[in-house]
């Protein structure tokens, strides 16, 4: 014990447990809907037997749902993609669970390999790509549960890029 202070605990310090939150059942935070992420690809025997690929299309499976929330599973064969597109009103989690994804956004692209996250908040507009050349499987985390995925063009992009970077001068 340290002599310095005057705190002392008397009794067992595992019967405080009274004393602690209990766990969540469903996440509630940007942060416990990425630990949500992060435990499933965690547990490949949760999503690894459920992937198929689909050389026409990408392929998808709401894998779990919740109050107000939605986790989907998605392959992607090589050269497939989103096209350009945001959540309407979700907010996302997405992580790669195996190979390589590309996310292109007005400010650029970036590689995404097996355990890379993203997190982002309504109306973010991105596309994502397979551009490699073997598989790939990601997990999407969507609250509220996804409803609208609008789909943009190139030229609608570029003009939101311009009017943030107008509106932020």
């Amino acid at each position: 014990m340290n002599s310095d202070s005057d705190l002392q605990i008397a009794g067992d310090l595992l019967e405080v447990q009274h004393l602690l939150r209990p766990a969540r059942e469903h996440p509630a935070t940007v942060a416990e809907f990425v630990g949500l992420a992060r435990a499933i690809a965690a547990d490949r025997s949760q999503w690894a037997p459920l992937v198929q690929y689909d050389a026409t299309t990408r392929w998808y499976h709401r894998l779990r749902q919740g109050p107000g929330y939605e986790v989907w599973l998605l392959s992607w064969v090589p050269g497939q993609g989103s096209g350009l597109h945001d959540h309407g009103p979700s907010s996302g989690v997405l992580t790669v669970l195996d190979g390589e994804l590309t996310e292109r956004t007005d400010r650029g692209k970036r590689t995404l390999g097996a355990s890379a996250q993203r997190v982002f908040a309504p109306g973010y507009l991105h596309e994502v790509v397979n551009a490699s050349l073997e598989p790939a499987v990601s997990l999407h985390v969507y609250y509220p549960g996804l409803t609208d995925m609008p789909m943009h063009t190139a030229q609608c992009a570029t003009a939101t890029a311009t009017a943030t970077a107008t509106a932020t001068a």
